[in-house]
């Protein structure tokens, strides 16, 4: 009898809908949330776009970043998609859409957001234990960063993305989130865009105290204005980590080591 009531309270928590059994992930970010809520077993395809975990290797790809094989997608018949709207072209979301597979989309702006979407990811998944456990664990870590690097003034930061144009993160995207919690301020925050451009006379202007980027050369080209704070100080550093660059679980890491990065007598 007890099995009888345990299977009514769990159709009853579930809406009564059938359990996820065939997922299928639209950005390497969202495959590796899977992973981390322990939930692999469910994935029959990716997209890929850099290199894949080695217990992943088995999956189908259903193709690459921007460019999505809609046939080999819907041959694996996915009860569910993981999407992040970047993957994917507006056509081909537009594509999606019609086919009215159950869909989950992703686009966290800030770390509150990603933790969040790792509990709702977990629901749909038919595993919200999990998501609790790991949401709270990284709530738990990003409270313990946010006091140990608090700054009553925030560090002027430059994230460089690109040198040629030159690129930066906007106020919208979760790495300038990241800094605050480093006790730092994205110098272009003001700017809405995922990535403006800007050019080198607007960063002298804003005379960041930091300048970050993930390529070394990037960086000495810096020296050429010893009137940039940064520069002065000598504080030109690299980003070697990519976490930074996948919104999930183990992004809390990578914003660890980037508070570790920016200031490391703290």
């Amino acid at each position: 009898m007890w099995r009888y009531w345990l299977a009514v309270l769990l159709l009853a928590g579930s809406g009564g809908a059938a359990a996820v059994q065939r997922v299928v992930s639209l950005a390497p970010s969202l495959t590796e949330i899977v992973v981390e809520l322990n939930s692999a077993d469910l994935l029959v395809g990716v997209l890929d776009a850099g290199e894949r975990p080695a217990a992943l290797q088995h999956l189908a790809s259903v193709g690459g970043y921007g460019q999505l094989d809609m046939e080999r997608l819907l041959s694996l018949k996915p009860d569910l998609l993981l999407l992040w709207p970047g993957s994917v072209g507006p056509a081909q979301r537009e594509q999606l859409k019609r086919l009215n597979i159950p869909t989950f989309v992703a686009e966290p702006h800030d770390l509150q957001q990603l933790t969040a979407q790792i509990e709702t990811i977990a629901q749909q998944l038919g595993r919200p234990e999990r998501g609790m456990a790991l949401a709270a664990s990284l709530r738990k870590r990003l409270a313990e960063l946010r006091l140990r690097y608090h700054r009553e003034e925030p560090l002027r930061v430059f994230y460089q993305v690109w040198d040629r144009p030159l690129y930066t993160v906007g106020g919208g995207q979760i790495i300038s989130d990241a800094l605050e919690v480093c006790g730092a301020r994205n110098v272009f925050a003001d700017l809405q865009l995922p990535a403006p451009q800007v050019s080198v006379e607007a960063v002298l202007q804003r005379n960041p105290e930091v300048i970050l980027a993930g390529d070394q050369a990037q960086l000495e080209a810096w020296k050429a204005w010893p009137q940039v704070a940064a520069v002065a100080q000598r504080r030109l550093l690299q980003v070697a980590d990519k976490g930074l660059e996948r919104p999930s679980g183990q992004m809390i890491e990578a914003t660890a080591a980037l508070c570790r990065l920016i200031a490391p007598d703290r």
